[in-house]
C-alpha cells in the first residue's frame, strides 16, 4: 500500500466522518494533517471537533493541527491555508471532503439550503483549491483530491434532487478543468467516490428510511483508497473519477467485508452509480 510519510495534508470537513477517517490513514503513514472544519466546540448531537482529531492524528503517528475554518468564506480560508504552510512547512496535498447534502426536489429546497450546498461543495472545493495551488506547485509530489461523483448527466440523478446533484457535479468539474488546466506545474486532480453509501453523521441528513446503516460499508474503505491515490506519482496520475474499491483492488486489496458495517447485508450502491454496472 502507498506511504505519505513526511507529507503535509489540508483536508477539509475533517472533523468527523470521511475526512476523520482521511487524516488517521494518512497519519499512521507519518502525515501531518492540517483537520480544516467549523466545530471547534462539541456539536450538541454530532461527534468529534477539529481538536479532537488532530489529538487522533497525533495518536496514530502523525502529526495533527487543527484549524477552525468555514470554507464559505474566502478570508477564512486564506487564513486558514497561511497557518497551515506556516506551521507544517508549505502543502503537498489538499483533499475537498467537506460537503452539504439536502435530497429533495426542486419545491421543497429552500434557497438555503441551495446556498449552503454550492457554497460548501462546489464553491468550497474552487476557493480550497484556488488558494492551495501555488503552495502545491512547491509541494512534493502536489495532489487534489475532491471526494465528489463520476459525471453523468443521465436525468435520473438529476430528477429527485436537482440542487444537490449540481452542487457535487460542481466538484467533479472543478477536479476535470483543474487538471487540465495544472498538468503542466505536474499537480494531480483527481475526484474518488464510494462505491456503497458510507455510514457517516451525513445519514441522518437523509428521508428516514431511506438507507439503513447496515447496508454500507465504513468511512475507511474512501480513506484507504484517498491515501493509496495521494501516494501516486502526481504526473501520472491526473483526470481520473476513482471509485473506491476499484482503487484498493489495484493496490491489491481483496477482502472487502471488512469495510462492511454487517457483511451479511446487501450493500447500497450509492448516488450516481449504475448497480447494474458493478
Amino acid at each position: 500500500m502507498s506511504d505519505l510519510r513526511g507529507k503535509r495534508l489540508f483536508i477539509t470537513g475533517a472533523s468527523r466522518g470521511i475526512g476523520r477517517a482521511i487524516a488517521l490513514a494518512a497519519a499512521r503513514q507519518g502525515a501531518s494533517v492540517a483537520i480544516v472544519a467549523k466545530t471547534a466546540e462539541p456539536h450538541p448531537k454530532l461527534p468529534g471537533t477539529i481538536h479532537t482529531v488532530a489529538e487522533e492524528v497525533d495518536a496514530a503517528g502523525g502529526r495533527g493541527l487543527a484549524v477552525q475554518a468555514d470554507i464559505r468564506y474566502e478570508e477564512q480560508v486564506h487564513v486558514a491555508m497561511e497557518t497551515v504552510v506556516a506551521e507544517l512547512g508549505g502543502l503537498d496535498a489538499l483533499v475537498n471532503n467537506a460537503s452539504a447534502i439536502w435530497l429533495a426536489p426542486t419545491t421543497e429546497t429552500p434557497m438555503k439550503r441551495f446556498d449552503l450546498m454550492w457554497g460548501v461543495n462546489a464553491r468550497g472545493t474552487y476557493l480550497c483549491s484556488r488558494t492551495a495551488i501555488p503552495h502545491l506547485r512547491r509541494g512534493d509530489n502536489p495532489h487534489i483530491l475532491n471526494l465528489s461523483p463520476p459525471l453523468d448527466l443521465d436525468p435520473r440523478w438529476f430528477r429527485n434532487h436537482t440542487a444537490y446533484t449540481i452542487s457535487k457535479y460542481g466538484m467533479s468539474m472543478c477536479a476535470m478543468g483543474m487538471a487540465a488546466e495544472l498538468a503542466g506545474d505536474g499537480i494531480a486532480v483527481n475526484a474518488l467516490w464510494p462505491r456503497t453509501v458510507i455510514r457517516t453523521a451525513a445519514l441522518a441528513m437523509l428521508p428516514p428510511g431511506y438507507v439503513e446503516p447496515e447496508a454500507c460499508r465504513e468511512p475507511e474503505i474512501v480513506a484507504d483508497a484517498a491515501v493509496a491515490i495521494l501516494a501516486r506519482p502526481s504526473r501520472e496520475c491526473t483526470g481520473n473519477f476513482f471509485i473506491d474499491d476499484e482503487v484498493l483492488a489495484e493496490e491489491g486489496v481483496t477482502d472487502f467485508d471488512r469495510y462492511a458495517v454487517d457483511p451479511s447485508q446487501e450493500l447500497l450502491i450509492d448516488l450516481f452509480l449504475d448497480p447494474s454496472s458493478d
